[in-house]
């Protein structure tokens, strides 16, 4: 049974990725929600057994710490103020609404959530990073597998409001509060490698040396971070190894030639989605069920109180609203999804800045997270 069980993680996300590229219609999904759709349906298939709850949370927590390099290394530090100077400060804009809007989510939340301060942390690194800060967060801050599953089911639903406000009112409803002004920065025709490979890729014969390199660092970075946690306290480690993996990454491509390991974010792409299959299989559907509404209203606030939030403070900072659009976006709902705002906004050129500044908030994600959930816990 754990042999099948393992072979069902690896394989499901292979053939969703193979059927979303074959079916036209499909072209628009984003693999990780028909991969926890997978992983619920095999929590109701297969038996709840200590030995396979030991095979799932080890294979998770490989594939989240596996994943965070390979998702960095497409980051160029040097490049990044090419972004373009409102890019960045709307970015910034982003991520203090987030903290704002999940503080006060806190405060009202805390007496119905107990896990208020951990639901905190999750909610900004997704919402300043991507799915890959979520996983991540949840694994530092030791988060109830049923409670990480409430919150992503809850980001799909309201994700998918917001995407579809963005594109149809909000575009013109900016363009009546925000300052109209061009962005022309030096940045913003650069194109992310990472978006011109299919996954597919990873194993054709001019990728495949990059792709071993690519999971071979991965792997070093991983063992050198669990070795450095052995120099803190025990219940301290877990967090120590996901900051020690973001900041080593992050080092990491400073290296000449590691930046252009063009495979590497597919490969941590694919370890996300197996990691989804893992995850929703973990599930308890009925407790899942049970705690959403308060979960539900919390993510409700930290999207649509952030997003005004971001509005009200880029009118101060003189911010245009296709700047506004493709950083939120980028931000709320990660970098691929800012080509879907691409038919609204009129200056295509920014639309590079807003997936450039996207990939700055995957690398920020995880010590905003974790520093919002441990202040809110002294704190409150």
């Amino acid at each position: 049974m754990q042999i099948l069980a393992v072979s069902t993680y690896v394989l499901a996300p292979l053939v969703i990725v193979t059927i979303i590229r074959r079916v036209p219609a499909l072209a628009g999904v984003n693999p990780i929600i028909p991969a926890y759709v997978v992983g619920l349906l095999l929590s109701v298939a297969l038996p709840k057994t200590p030995e396979l709850a030991g095979i799932q949370d080890g294979l998770s927590s490989a594939m989240v710490a596996l994943s965070i390099p390979l998702m960095l290394f497409s980051v160029d530090l040097r490049r990044w103020p090419m972004a373009g100077r409102q890019a960045l400060v709307s970015l910034g804009l982003a991520a203090v609404s987030i903290v704002v809007a999940v503080t006060a989510g806190h405060v009202l939340f805390r007496g119905t959530l107990a896990e208020s301060p951990a639901l905190a942390g999750l909610l900004v690194g997704v919402y300043t990073g991507g799915t890959p800060n979520l996983a991540a967060i949840r694994t530092a801050l030791s988060v109830d597998t049923s409670l990480y599953l409430t919150v992503h089911t809850a980001d799909i639903v309201v994700s998918a409001v917001y995407i579809l406000f963005m594109i149809t009112i909000g575009s013109h409803l900016f363009r009546r509060i925000l300052p109209a002004r061009a962005l022309a920065g030096r940045g913003e025709r650069r194109e992310t490698r990472r978006e011109q490979l299919d996954f597919r890729d990873i194993l054709r014969r001019g990728h495949r040396r990059a792709s071993a390199i690519s999971l071979g660092l991965a792997v070093a970075i991983v063992a050198a971070s669990f070795a450095v946690s052995f120099l803190f306290p025990g219940d301290t480690r877990t967090v120590v190894i996901i900051l020690a993996i973001t900041t080593l990454a992050l080092i990491s491509t400073l290296i000449p030639g590691v930046n252009g390991l063009e495979p590497s974010f597919r490969i941590g792409e694919l370890l996300i989605l197996v990691f989804a299959v893992v995850v929703g299989s973990m599930a308890d559907v009925q407790q899942m069920l049970q705690s959403s509404p308060m979960v539900l209203a919390f993510v409700s606030l930290a999207v649509f109180g952030s997003l005004s939030l971001h509005v009200v403070l880029a009118r101060l900072f003189r911010i245009d609203p296709e700047t506004v659009m493709v950083t939120s976006v980028a931000a709320i709902c990660s970098p691929p999804f800012v080509g879907m705002v691409a038919p609204s906004v009129r200056n295509p050129q920014i639309l590079a800045a807003g997936i450039t500044t996207g990939i700055v908030g995957y690398a920020i994600g995880n010590y905003l997270g974790v520093a919002t959930s441990w202040a809110l816990t002294a704190l409150f």
